[in-house]
């Protein structure tokens, strides 16, 4: 059976492909570099990360952009005749004034894997594109065209513009084609799908947050008009069915959740069809806490098992509309991946996949595995609220449950020196393990600094001057996080009081944002950038489900 999440912890806005027998997913990835993650399927049970399209600053240039900006929503289509992968992306550089100041961009590939091309510019008049592959060879850029007027609808319509592949630019001029299928407001992310002469327009309504849902209308002409899912939305987990919201700006909607469900927030949906025929909706889910209904592990991918009706409409296979934690499997050959390997020993010479930075690509200016052959090697720079270059590895929490790990060997001159471990939200939000130096008492320390929501705080502080080798240990268990250290990696001590993990979630941001934890490691010099911290092993691994 299909275990939903199929991709755990931060990874939403899914767009699905299949190329042959072969199944990828594009997901979101904000502020992190490398941008927009791919992962990989042979039968839509078992998924693994096969690397990342955005991998430079040509493409992807992040530096100083908020938390929750960045690449929002790529989506990934493929060029049968010309065997071409394309994908769309935006990088939204800023939302204030309710602007939304945005570029929307196109990269291509010959293999999945790259090399990824660099990037043409399209537009900048709304977020989530998307490119339509017409049977006819030409090709539709469809996007959100966001209106900041006030007195009009928010977010706006639906537009629709021709892409020219061999001049890569846009032709002609931008025509609206839809403006919803509901009342559900905040209308998003559009695809469109050919079947039987018939346009499907599939699109996400009512908010990224517990409002979400999955839509569809349909039209004989690309153009439309296009009608109306009788039974719209066909996917959501909301507690009330089509509230009407049309022009609230309102994403989050806590009233919308629904204790029925385990999978909340279901929503912005992605088609995919099997070689016999068999239609699965892969789409944005989050599971928070039953206690405070926080989703520490931010918006995640699940997948639904589809039929087509007698007269043409989309149906979840298992009746009604409500995403379920356990899907029926296609008709196809099992094909599990290799387990990979909790620690991460630095000693590959390669990077590891599952490891981030924050806005920035890596580089042996600041990040290193070649220095000191079997440590990575990480030089300080600025603080954890900095918006421009912070020196941070880390990978996203895909559990409540979770142990992470390291060993760092890091000798402090004064106050401006650190390193540690880190349970990131973003800059605003944070729990910080750190070793520093204490001019009080003229030691080496370890002591906990946080921020919440935007308020610096500190916590503890425990001498380890004699410690060589300072052994680092996050322990999460639901929403407690308790921190540890250790001078051998034998005997642990507890290093300040149990925190409240869950307060790294979307849903207790005053700021409005909506990504999901990392956990990882970090160095800091705010005084000549030039201290360095070895880190010997990151190690995560997960208790439970």
């Amino acid at each position: 059976m299909i275990q939903n999440p199929i991709l755990r912890g931060f990874n939403p806005d899914p767009s699905i492909l299949r190329v042959g027998d072969d199944y990828y997913i594009a997901t979101s990835t904000f502020e992190w570099y490398p941008g927009v993650q791919l992962h990989h399927s042979k039968d839509l049970v078992n998924w693994r990360v096969i690397g990342y399209a955005l991998d430079r600053e040509s493409q992807l240039d992040l530096k100083g952009i908020e938390a929750s900006g960045g690449v929002w929503a790529p989506c990934l289509s493929y060029d049968e005749d010309a065997c071409i992968y394309y994908l769309i992306y935006t990088i939204m550089r800023s939302t204030n004034g309710n602007c939304f100041d945005l570029d929307n961009y196109v990269v291509t590939a010959s293999d999945i894997t790259g090399p990824w091309s660099e990037r043409t510019y399209l537009n900048s008049s709304g977020f989530d594109p998307s490119l339509f592959h017409d049977d006819d060879g030409r090709k539709w850029l469809l996007n959100l065209e966001w209106d900041n007027r006030p007195g009009y609808e928010h977010p706006g319509s639906i537009v629709i513009q021709e892409y020219d592949a061999e001049r890569r630019e846009l032709i002609g001029s931008p025509v609206s084609i839809f403006r919803g299928a509901t009342d559900m407001g905040c209308l998003e992310a559009p695809h469109i799908y050919k079947r039987n002469g018939y346009y499907y327009m599939m699109a996400a309504e009512g908010g990224t947050g517990f409002g979400h849902g999955v839509t569809i209308a349909r039209s004989r002409s690309l153009f439309g008009p296009y009608e109306s899912d009788p039974c719209n939305p066909i996917i959501t987990s909301a507690k009330v069915i089509n509230l009407n919201r049309r022009g609230v700006d309102d994403y989050l909607k806590p009233y919308q959740y629904n204790p029925d469900s385990i999978l909340q927030k279901s929503g912005h949906g992605s088609l995919v069809e099997t070689p016999a025929g068999e239609p699965y909706i892969a789409h944005l889910t989050a599971r928070p806490l039953a206690s405070n209904q926080r989703s520490m592990l931010g918006r995640e991918t699940a997948i639904q098992r589809c039929i087509w009706t007698e007269d043409g409409w989309l149906r979840l296979a298992s009746g009604g509309q409500r995403a379920e934690l356990t899907v029926q499997p296609p008709a196809l050959k099992p094909a599990p991946w290799e387990r990979e390997p909790s620690r991460e020993h630095f000693d590959s010479g390669e990077w590891n996949m599952h490891l981030n930075s924050l806005r920035v690509p890596l580089s042996d200016s600041w990040v290193s595995l070649r220095a000191r052959p079997g440590y990575m090697r990480l030089r300080g720079r600025e603080s954890l609220f900095s918006l421009h270059e912070q020196s941070l590895i880390a990978r996203r929490l895909q559990s409540v449950h979770a142990i992470a790990e390291t060993c760092v060997e890091f000798e402090p001159d004064n106050f401006h020196e650190t390193a540690g471990l880190t349970l990131f939200y973003d800059q605003n939000m944070f729990y910080y393990l750190r070793i520093y130096y204490s001019e009080s008492l003229g030691s080496k320390c370890l002591g906990i600094l946080y921020a919440d929501n935007g308020v610096r705080l500190q916590e503890s502080r425990m001498p380890i001057a004699n410690w060589d080798r300072v052994h680092l240990r996050a322990v999460i268990d639901g929403e407690e996080l308790r921190f540890y250290g250790s001078p051998d990696g034998e005997q642990w001590t507890q290093v300040g009081p149990v925190l409240d993990a869950s307060k790294c979630s979307d849903e207790y941001s005053k700021y409005g944002h909506f990504t999901g934890a990392f956990i990882g490691v970090c160095c800091q010099d705010s005084y000549r950038k030039r201290k360095h911290a070895d880190f010997d092993y990151f190690e995560y691994r997960e208790l439970q489900e």
